[in-house]
C-alpha cells in the first residue's frame, strides 16, 4: 500500500469508551480511516464483507467470540486483510496464541498515539509491529521448529530484513531485484522452517541469533 492511500480500519473492542478513544487518535491521521466498528470477534467476522478492511485492530478478551479465535477465522477466510492485536495484557500465553492465530503485531492500548498511528500503517503494508517487551517475550518462549543451515545464503539475508520489518517491495528495492523474486524466495524459506507468518519468521531471526532486538 502506497503511503497516500487511507487505511481502511475495522475496530473491535467489546467497551465502546476504549472503540472512542481509539477513534479519536484515528482521527489524527487522514489517511486512516475507521470504516466499522465491532463488540466481539462474531461481529467483527460479520462485518467485514460489506466494510473491507485493510487492517483491523482487534482486542483479545472478548465476549461471543475473543480476538484469538476471531483472528484465525479472518485469517483463514480472508488472507488479505491484517490484523493487528491491540490488548491492554502483557501475558507470553496470549502474545503466542495471537501471534499464532496470524497476527501481525501485538501492541498495548497505553502505546502512544504516533506508535498506533504507526503501527496500523505498518499493518497495511505488511511489516510486523510488536510491542518490545512482548518481542522479548516471544523470542525466548518462542520454539524453533529447525535450524537455519538449510537456508541458502540469499533466504537468509531476506530473513534478516523480514525480522527488521521490512516488505517486499522494500527487499525488493535493495537487493536490487523484482518483489516477485523476493516473494518467491520468502515463500521459500517460510516453507523450509515450517513457518505460517512473516511474524513467526522475524521471530525465529531473533531467537537464532540471525537478526537482534535493536
Amino acid at each position: 500500500m502506497e503511503d497516500f492511500e487511507v487505511v481502511r480500519v475495522l475496530l473491535v473492542d467489546d467497551h465502546d469508551v476504549v472503540r472512542m478513544g481509539l477513534k479519536m487518535y484515528f482521527s489524527l491521521d487522514s489517511e486512516i480511516e475507521v470504516v466499522a466498528e465491532a463488540s466481539n470477534g462474531m461481529e467483527a467476522l460479520e462485518r467485514i464483507p460489506e466494510c473491507q478492511p485493510d487492517v483491523v485492530i482487534m482486542d483479545l478478551m472478548m465476549p461471543v467470540m475473543d480476538g484469538v479465535k476471531a483472528t484465525r477465522e479472518l485469517r483463514k477466510l480472508h488472507p488479505g486483510i491484517e490484523v493487528l492485536a491491540l490488548t491492554s495484557a502483557l501475558e507470553e500465553h496470549r502474545i503466542h496464541a495471537a501471534i499464532e492465530a496470524g497476527a501481525i503485531g501485538y501492541m498495548l492500548k497505553d502505546a502512544s498515539a504516533e506508535t498506533l498511528l504507526e503501527a496500523i500503517h505498518a499493518a497495511a503494508r505488511g511489516e510486523v509491529r510488536l510491542h518490545p517487551e512482548a518481542a522479548k517475550r516471544l523470542v525466548r518462549e518462542f520454539r524453533s521448529p529447525q535450524m537455519r543451515e538449510n537456508l541458502t545464503n540469499k533466504e537468509t539475508l531476506i530473513l534478516q530484513m523480514i525480522a527488521r520489518g521490512l516488505t517486499n517491495k522494500n527487499i525488493a528495492e535493495e537487493l536490487q531485484v523484482s518483489e516477485t523474486t523476493i516473494k518467491t524466495h520468502v515463500s521459500s524459506l517460510l516453507s523450509k522452517l515450517n513457518l505460517n507468518s512473516r511474524t513467526q519468521a522475524a521471530l525465529y531471526a531473533l531467537k537464532n541469533n540471525i537478526a537482534t532486538l535493536e
